[in-house]
């Protein structure tokens, strides 16, 4: 398991879709997973301490784990099939640990409120992790031996890197955080 943290959430300006951006803790790899609206606002809520009038459904969740005596040890993002991410809820109970199959946008609005860390397995990142380059923020194409780029992507590497590429792609750079500042 490597530990992650939440880099970013970016909203796509073309489509408005949402991505959530995790980042590998001991290197520069990151993990791009693309979540839904709603899960996108109940962890970027939670990111920015922001006060909501009524719990949200993921605060709910922690009343819940708390109140029947539980507590959440941590979240994984534990796999990577047809292009769908799956995560497992760590939950310990009375000594005893259960892991709870969830969606990864909701394991890691989980995460944020109980404040506990976020692993991912190192097949997922093996499958979909990317290094971007820190200038351009456009990910990188693979190296040789001597750190040149080879120039060459393979089909597999432009399947999974593809969404993700448009996406970065679109991005206005300059617009980028004003809808947040609105908030």
């Amino acid at each position: 398991m490597l530990r992650m943290s939440i880099d970013s959430i970016r909203v796509s300006p073309m489509n408005y879709q949402r991505v959530v951006i995790l980042k590998e803790n001991d290197s520069d790899r990151y993990l791009p997973i693309w979540i839904g609206p709603a899960e996108a606002d109940a962890i970027a809520v939670k990111l920015q301490d922001l006060s909501v009038p009524r719990p949200l459904t993921h605060d709910l969740l922690r009343t819940v784990i708390d109140t029947l005596g539980g507590s959440v040890v941590h979240i994984l993002v534990s796999d990577l099939h047809n292009d769908t991410f799956y995560a497992k809820i760590v939950i310990e109970v009375d000594g005893d640990t259960k892991e709870i199959d969830s969606r990864p946008s909701d394991a890691m609005a989980l995460a944020v409120r109980a404040q506990v860390p976020i692993f991912a397995e190192e097949s997922v990142m093996d499958k979909a992790g990317i290094l971007l380059d820190k200038e351009t923020g456009k990910p990188l194409t693979p190296e040789r031996d001597n750190g040149e780029p080879t120039g060459e992507v393979n089909e597999e590497e432009l399947r999974r890197m593809s969404a993700f590429t448009d996406f970065i792609n679109d991005l206005d750079l300059e617009d980028f955080g004003r809808e947040q500042q609105g908030r």
